[in-house]
């Protein structure tokens, strides 16, 4: 069972859900999909490689904590869970994380770290910090605690002290970091990703997604030059930790989605076995499901 947990879907926009993010309206146009990619060719492009789950990250197209789209999915089709995009900041973060914690399949929620505050999704800037501030939102936290939501994060690797304290802070939380932590095969990981070690040990519960390989690697298939990053947190977090996800359609500009998933195929360190976590076990154990 292949399960891809990290993929995207989005809907015409209508009247209730208008299509406001400008840059990634402009991005859509760019990806070897159709404009408008619903659960439904999701689906059909995932039975045309072999994969049997996955999760829909909300995808912030319209107002960017607009989940609609999201949650229509997971309660439409059996095989599709859901991430949905809160602002922790917000009156009444914490009912409205309870309130989509409530919905079947809906499996947490994720926070662009990377992206300044006041252009949420929109664009990108390691140098924020908003994150540390997020810390003291206590009640939106103990509402993640209370519904066993996960806490998805993008960030970048030089966000990561942010990261540590939130999770030092509330290490009874479930967390996956996205996209490598941004890092690239420019920094050799053991140096990259060295801020991440004191979040491997027993006690925490965090995961690091291998996923988006394909815009993080400067080759083509099978991104070779991103190998070292899988084994190095391989050995670093071991198999229970470590989640693919392909990142399907944002990178279909550069690849397939066979060729998202096959590149695993690839990496020499990686048993069959190895495969098989990575590739659906490491996320049910994380979300308990």
């Amino acid at each position: 069972m292949v399960f891809d947990t990290h993929t995207h879907a989005w809907a015409q926009p209508n009247r209730d859900h208008p299509w406001v993010n400008g840059p990634l309206v402009e991005t859509v146009d760019e990806f070897d999909v159709d404009t408008v990619y619903t659960a439904e060719k999701l689906l059909k492009d995932m039975d045309a490689v072999g994969i049997d789950e996955a999760v829909v990250v909300g995808y912030p197209i319209c107002e960017w904590t607009d989940n609609w789209y999201t949650v229509q999915c997971v309660e439409e089709h059996d095989d599709l869970t859901g991430i949905v995009m809160l602002d922790p900041f917000a009156d009444g973060a914490a009912d409205r994380l309870r309130e989509a914690m409530a919905v079947d399949g809906v499996l947490g929620v994720r926070l662009g770290a990377i992206c300044p505050y006041d252009r949420m999704w929109e664009t990108f800037d390691p140098g924020v910090e908003w994150l540390r501030e997020a810390v003291d939102e206590t009640a939106f936290w103990e509402a993640a605690r209370e519904t066993d939501a996960l806490v998805q994060i993008l960030a970048h690797v030089d966000q990561l002290e942010q990261v540590l304290d939130l999770v030092e802070t509330y290490p009874e939380l479930s967390y996956a970091l996205d996209h490598f932590c941004h890092a690239g095969p420019e920094v050799p990981p053991g140096e990259a990703l060295a801020a991440l070690e004191p979040l491997a040990v027993d006690g925490y519960d965090v995961a690091v997604k291998i996923s988006e390989v394909v815009h993080r690697s400067e080759e083509g298939f099978p991104y070779a030059d991103m190998h070292d990053h899988v084994r190095w947190l391989l050995e670093t977090f071991g198999r229970e930790r470590i989640v693919w996800g392909s990142d399907f359609p944002n990178v279909s500009d550069e690849a397939s989605y066979e060729e998202s998933l096959r590149w695993l195929e690839h990496v020499d360190c990686l048993s069959k076995n190895d495969r098989e976590w990575l590739t659906g076990r490491a996320m049910r154990e994380l979300c308990g499901i």
